[in-house]
């Protein structure tokens, strides 16, 4: 994608091995990284890393993957964003840590309370605000962000003046699950600050900043194709493991809570039933897939295909939804509020939920055919 209009969206994924017994010899899970490439030129010439000292030497470093800033530097991505994202990087390693940690459970549990921003479910919890911590600290030492919107936070907190990029972020997603050993995850996005605003008053210049349409990210774990990092243990750096990642057109899983299946609305129930019977656009049986964590369910989904869906006024357009509809986007997917393309969605509050349904182009427009897919009725779920 054009170096100008590089928005940086990031989902790692968090393996918590507390499964595994302390001597166990296997190694630790992947940490996954996805980002969009920085140019719109599909094809990367890959340099050598270092120069060889024979030719043995100089075959395996020119066959080694590269890092994420290697690929960064390859691609030709502006030097500012590339430190944004090395901070940014370092952050998820850290939070990746905390949450792999067997020692760290008591504060995956939630919190007596909980704020304004996040209740329930929702109620922070230690892990949480740790992982918020570091964020913020990693993108104020980048001197990159003048503003950073999260979803731990009632508003935006603004870092500094005459800096070029705005970062919103959920820390830690999914954390209600750590202590089951299920896949979370931390979700950013990069845009450009808006220096148009410049001129209004700092709190308001921060809000406005904050919710851009999605359209305009400028890097998002994909952007204009798609790649995989994942974490090699190993070295501490994230190595380039799916190039050009692209989600099936058409897929056969679909992700939902089927416990809710009566308090879908008609055209929902409608569609489910279709094509679990195969008698949909696509003439095959879907299975279902449903882990409960949003990083999980969409990751799968990006390799597989099919679509993921939560159809309740229950995710948030800044935070999740912008940022993996521009990555499914970007992996030739399609991101949809079940009527409506999620990027052409302007955002007018920074905690503002809505039904989301990510996955195959083909699925999410059949989808979004049957109508009545939003859930309105919501009577009080606790899970």
């Amino acid at each position: 994608m054009p170096l100008s209009s590089l928005s940086s969206r990031l989902i790692l994924r968090h393996h918590p091995p507390r499964s595994l017994p302390p001597t166990s010899n296997r190694p630790p899970p992947h940490l996954r990284l996805l980002l969009a490439p920085f140019t719109r030129r599909r094809a990367f010439v890959c340099q050598p890393l270092a120069a060889a000292t024979d030719d043995m030497a100089a075959a395996a470093a020119a066959a080694s993957p590269p890092t994420l800033l290697e690929h960064m530097g390859q691609a030709g991505a502006a030097a500012d964003l590339t430190v944004l994202v090395a901070h940014i990087q370092s952050a998820c390693k850290r939070i990746a840590a905390l949450v792999a940690s067997p020692g760290n459970a008591e504060l995956s549990r939630a919190k007596a309370g909980g704020g304004a921003v996040a209740a329930g479910r929702d109620a922070p919890k230690p892990l949480d605000e740790l992982s918020n911590d570091i964020i913020l600290s990693s993108v104020k030492s980048s001197g990159k962000v003048a503003v950073l919107a999260s979803e731990e936070n009632d508003q935006p907190i603004w870092i500094s003046d005459d800096v070029p990029y705005v970062v919103v972020t959920d820390p830690l997603d999914g954390s209600r699950n750590i202590e089951v050993s299920i896949p979370t995850g931390t979700i950013f996005g990069i845009y450009n600050r808006l220096v148009e605003l410049d001129h209004l008053p700092l709190e308001e210049r921060a809000q406005l900043n904050s919710l851009q349409s999605g359209t305009r990210i400028v890097a998002a774990g994909f952007g204009a194709g798609t790649h995989a990092f994942t974490l090699d243990w190993s070295t501490g750096e994230f190595i380039l493991t799916h190039p050009s990642l692209q989600i099936p057109p058409r897929g056969q899983i679909y992700s939902v809570n089927d416990a809710r299946y009566f308090d879908w609305p008609e055209g929902l129930r409608k569609y489910i039933d279709t094509i679990r019977q195969g008698k949909g656009q696509h003439p095959k049986k879907y299975s279902a897939r449903y882990v409960c964590s949003l990083v999980a369910d969409f990751h799968r989904t990006l390799i597989y295909g099919g679509v993921a869906m939560n159809p309740r006024d229950q995710l948030r357009l800044v935070y999740e939804a912008n940022p993996l509809s521009f990555l499914a986007e970007q992996a030739g997917g399609r991101g949809s509020d079940g009527k409506n393309r999620i990027l052409s969605i302007q955002p007018v509050k920074l905690h503002q939920r809505l039904p989301l349904f990510l996955g195959s182009m083909e699925d999410v427009l059949e989808l979004e055919n049957y109508g009545d897919v939003q859930q309105k009725v919501n009577p009080g779920y606790e899970v």
